[in-house]
């Protein structure tokens, strides 16, 4: 059954997670509370290394028994959300980490859900649906939990502006006031959550919303780019029927996503959400959990931009799949 756990991290060897991870390990006297959960045991052993004293578990959410075992004695459990853009396949996951999580009997659940929509469940964005539905999972199931509604990272700029290093004009079929924050501080928040008493929280509809301290549209961003690399990035605003199209052509250019018509189609629904202000919603809790003010998002994007003009260029992963 393995050794009782305090806090058990799923995807620590993500950029989310692995923050998680490290605040945790730097925060709790005895490592020996904490675990890293992977399905791949090498990465289990490679944790190990980085974080000596913390235990590993084996857990894979296409595999209900290993879900269960891995969960056993586990008192706090950070479920950060599958990777996958299939939804089918990743709420099937999701619905099966909660299952699990209930027959071996997990005492609270830290969900890595998005920040659209604030603390309500209205957000039309396709990014944020599949959050929902596990919400409503974690809901229905009869567990202790916190969904952690992380604010649009900050770090992702790239993808929201479908910028590359090489990179001359940005199309914007919208904008929209945006709490952008850093991917590291808020798995430093999440932690620091964590830390906590969980009956000690009140939270509205068990939703802990992390966000930056202030706004920026994205048209702040393509200007901070520009200021970064003393490049004037050229804007130019195309309507909606015809922003797919574009950026299917743009896309396909050497170097880039390659991403189709229909892609960037159903993106349309993240642009037009930011407009209506679905990452808008700007709340205190981040800063309170870190005891400091949240980094300043367009300061982080020059920093971003500065260091990775070193490496060839800033560049998001997502924009490349």
């Amino acid at each position: 059954m393995g050794n009782p756990i305090k806090y058990l991290v799923t995807g620590a060897s993500s950029g989310l997670g692995g923050s998680v991870l490290a605040t945790l390990y730097n925060n709790v006297s005895d490592h020996s509370q904490i675990a890293a959960a992977s399905s791949r045991p090498e990465v289990g052993f490679q944790l190990q290394q980085s974080y000596p004293g913390i235990q590993f578990r084996k857990l894979d959410y296409n595999d209900p028994s290993s879900l269960v075992e891995a969960l056993q004695r586990v008192e706090r459990l950070f479920f950060v959300s599958s990777p996958l853009v299939d939804t089918e396949k990743r709420n099937k996951q999701h619905e099966q980490v909660v299952i699990a999580a209930v027959e071996a009997g997990v005492g609270h659940v830290y969900y890595s859900s998005l920040a659209f929509g604030g603390y309500g469940s209205e957000s039309t964005a396709s990014v944020q649906q599949a959050h929902l539905v596990t919400e409503k999972l974690l809901e229905n199931s009869g567990l202790s939990y916190t969904s952690v509604r992380e604010g649009v990272y900050t770090d992702a700029f790239p993808v929201f502006l479908f910028w590359y290093p090489n990179t001359t004009t940005i199309y914007l079929s919208g904008d929209g006031p945006v709490a952008f924050a850093s991917r590291d501080e808020l798995g430093e928040a999440t932690a620091k959550l964590m830390l906590r008493d969980p009956a000690s929280l009140r939270l509205k509809n068990h939703i802990a919303l992390l966000t930056g301290s202030r706004t920026y549209t994205l048209t702040d961003v393509v200007n901070a780019v520009s200021d970064a690399t003393g490049k004037k990035l050229e804007i130019k605003r195309v309507p909606k029927e015809e922003f797919p199209r574009i950026m299917s052509v743009e896309d396909a250019l050497e170097g880039r996503g390659g991403k189709s018509e229909a892609f960037f189609a159903s993106w349309q629904s993240l642009v037009e959400s930011m407009e209506k202000g679905d990452a808008a919603m700007v709340d205190p809790l981040m800063g309170e959990l870190l005891g400091r003010e949240p980094r300043d998002a367009i300061e982080y994007v020059k920093e971003l931009v500065k260091e990775g003009a070193d490496k060839g260029g800033y560049t998001w992963h997502q924009n490349y799949s």
